[in-house]
């Protein structure tokens, strides 16, 4: 009997978890929407520091948008800056940035035991 309380004390706070993951996701979104309107429909095409489109952007999935919108704030990052911007692991951060390059979307650059991340400016002028 005590087994059922506890799963049934736990639903109510899974669903409120839930609640708040799809909150965060929609803020995201509407950080999008706000830059759109910010920079009017003339540089709808691109964000002004950053190579990567509204529409690349939008059609990323939301953990690895949120990464590339970090990037497109800081412009010049490491794992560990993006990590403490985005409230994740370093280390995944870490991998969500180099899946970005893979991807053709940020360039990487090592100094030292540091590596830089940054949107490829060129790539899309």
């Amino acid at each position: 009997m005590k087994k059922n309380e506890l799963l049934l004390s736990k639903k109510p706070l899974n669903v409120l978890e839930k609640i708040k993951e799809n909150l965060e996701r929609l803020n995201e979104k509407m950080e999008i929407m706000i830059e759109i309107q910010r920079h009017g429909k003339k540089e709808l095409q691109a964000f002004p520091d950053a190579s990567l489109d509204v529409m690349t952007l939008l059609s990323l999935p939301d953990h690895l948008r949120k990464t590339a919108m970090t990037i497109c704030r800081c412009g010049r990052a490491t794992a560990q800056e993006v990590s403490s911007q985005t409230k994740r692991a370093r280390a995944v951060e870490s991998a969500y940035l180099n899946q970005l390059v893979i991807m053709g979307y940020l360039k990487k650059e090592r100094k030292g035991r540091k590596a830089y991340f940054y949107a490829d400016r060129e790539k899309q002028e």
